[in-house]
């Protein structure tokens, strides 16, 4: 076979191309610590890699996500801690001021401190984060939730919004709860119905809290009104259901202070004193409007507090009806208080679960992201000197044969 001198060359000079090319691939790599520089490298490899750097992209917006969202609720369950400590201390003074040593002058210290603990309690209810943002608004971060009604109570200017982050794939966390849901209602279950007198009763009568019977009865949730007549020396009451249409009336009943009334057929109430024809009493479910309020709870109680009772029995005992009333309401909102912060410490919990699992899976996205791409150093080193001898070889051996014809041979 006859090699011409140019095929020679041809090849020779080819040889050195393609190890100079593998010199150069591999000193890009060792220079940027990356194995795939361009897609024409590995195409394979390339592709795993665009889907490993994206999936590694989400980690690191939802490690982001909960960072946020775990902050948020860390501040609201901190928050909600402090309303469920002022509440108790509310509770606290209610009780004491049922107390029938204290004059009127000792219950008007209550009702102020009561103001103070009211005060507070509105603070809470419009706590912010540093940005600006109020924890109990909804929607409406940037709106203070509450403000003072005319009258009594508050007004809600938020909304029922719950703001959520996209913290897994398939998982979304609230990161907030209502001033609505928190203050301003009361759940079915876990709370009691609240009782009352109506504040225009002439009578001593008392009204006690309801206590359930049979807790299987659907007309426990029902709203009744308790009517006195006969005489004074007689008394005999009528027991209402309003929540049925038409609502009914039961027959006159003589009244004993020592025998509960029942109430549909799984609910009793004790009333005691001497109530007046003409005294009406209620016992409504702890879900009603007028008890679901703390702020007008409280705001209720303390202008009981304030009213003079002392050496008159009827005031006494309107004084009274009012303190049971609104301590069962509010101990009512108390509960509902701790359902929501113990529903906050659940999603913290659940977030610092993610964020494990998450850092777990981020890093080890990364190590194969890092595999597939890096470059193994003892390897490229190794290729690199090889091919480098290799091209310096071929170097010196063209320089020495490209020198060699038949005629140097011959001549010499």
């Amino acid at each position: 076979m006859r090699i011409s001198t140019s095929q020679f060359y041809n090849q020779n000079i080819q040889t050195m191309d393609n190890e100079q090319s593998q010199l150069a691939t591999y000193y890009q790599q060792l220079s940027s610590g990356t194995a795939l520089t361009t897609p024409a490298d590995n195409p394979l490899a390339a592709a795993q890699a665009v889907q490993l750097t994206m999936v590694s992209a989400s980690y690191s917006q939802y490690t982001t996500n909960q960072n946020a969202a775990l902050t948020s609720l860390q501040l609201e369950d901190k928050t909600l801690s402090s309303v469920t400590g002022t509440m108790q201390a509310i509770s606290s003074q209610v009780v004491r001021a049922g107390d029938g040593s204290l004059n009127d002058s000792d219950r008007a210290s209550i009702a102020k401190a009561l103001q103070g603990y009211r005060d507070q309690l509105l603070t809470l209810a419009n706590t912010s984060d540093g940005a600006g943002n109020y924890v109990f608004s909804g929607f409406q971060a940037t709106t203070q939730p509450f403000t003072n009604a005319t009258g009594g109570g508050v007004n809600y200017h938020g909304d029922d919004g719950i703001r959520e982050a996209q913290v897994a794939d398939t998982r979304q966390v609230a990161t907030n709860d209502s001033g609505s849901s928190v203050f301003l209602s009361v759940p079915s279950v876990g709370t009691t119905p609240v009782s009352a007198g109506n504040a225009a009763n002439t009578g001593t009568g008392t009204i006690g809290r309801a206590s359930i019977t049979n807790p299987v009865v659907t007309t426990n949730g029902h709203s009744y009104s308790i009517a006195f007549g006969g005489t004074a020396a007689a008394p005999t009451y009528t027991v209402t259901d309003n929540t049925v249409v038409p609502p009914t009336t039961t027959a006159a009943t003589a009244y004993n202070a020592n025998t509960p009334i029942p109430l549909g057929a799984g609910m009793q109430v004790a009333i005691t004193g001497a109530p007046n024809p003409g005294d009406t009493f209620s016992v409504t479910p702890s879900t009603a409007p007028q008890n679901s309020s703390m702020f007008s709870t409280l705001d209720s109680m303390i202008a009981a507090l304030q009213q003079p009772v002392s050496n008159n029995p009827a005031a006494q005992a309107t004084l009274s009806n009012a303190l049971t009333t609104g301590l069962s309401a509010f101990q009512n909102s108390l509960t509902n208080v701790t359902v929501v912060q113990a529903s906050v410490g659940g999603r913290e919990q659940e977030l610092q679960a993610l964020q494990t699992t998450t850092q777990t899976n981020s890093l080890q996205t990364k190590s194969d992201l890092a595999s597939l791409t890096g470059v193994d150093m003892v390897s490229a080193i190794s290729n690199f000197e090889l091919t480098q001898n290799a091209l310096q070889a071929a170097q010196q051996s063209f320089v020495k044969i490209q020198g060699m014809s038949l005629f140097q041979y011959i001549g010499g």
